[in-house]
């Protein structure tokens, strides 16, 4: 290929390479402490196992270093009950905000929850960056 043939091409895999790093240049300093399983709304005591009769599980957390446009997601996953199928999503929600401590419910639905193992995965701006677990007796 000629140089003055070349020079475009170049330009256009340089101008692709540029493009594609500041894509992924969204960097955060945000963070999760302090996530934990409480018994009841108020976070009066936190728990890693249910009764089956429990009315919500709750999911408290504190996230740090956050702007105001952080996003957090919680994922339930029902990891193992007889009778059900492994790691399945019962649901999951969003939270938009800065520092502070929120918290993640999910409510009985049915009569009772079924006894297994639990868990949620919590995530800041689409990474997973902490589970908790937890079971139903």
């Amino acid at each position: 290929m000629k140089p003055n043939k070349l020079f475009p091409f170049v330009l256009f895999i340089g101008v692709l390479v540029l493009g594609s790093l500041s894509c992924n240049l969204s960097a955060t300093t945000a963070n999760i402490t302090n996530a934990h399983m409480a018994s009841d709304k108020d976070d009066t005591q936190q728990t890693t196992a249910y009764a089956v009769d429990a009315p919500a599980f709750y999911c408290y957390f504190d996230l740090n270093n956050a702007s105001d446009s952080t996003v957090v997601k919680g994922t339930w996953t029902l990891v193992s009950a007889e009778g059900y199928e492994s790691n399945s999503e019962i649901d999951s929600a969003e939270i938009t905000g800065g520092s502070n401590t929120y918290y993640f419910s999910l409510d009985r639905s049915g009569d009772s929850w079924p006894v297994g193992k639990y868990k949620i995965d919590l995530y800041i701006d689409g990474k997973m960056v902490q589970t908790v677990e937890f079971e139903v007796q």
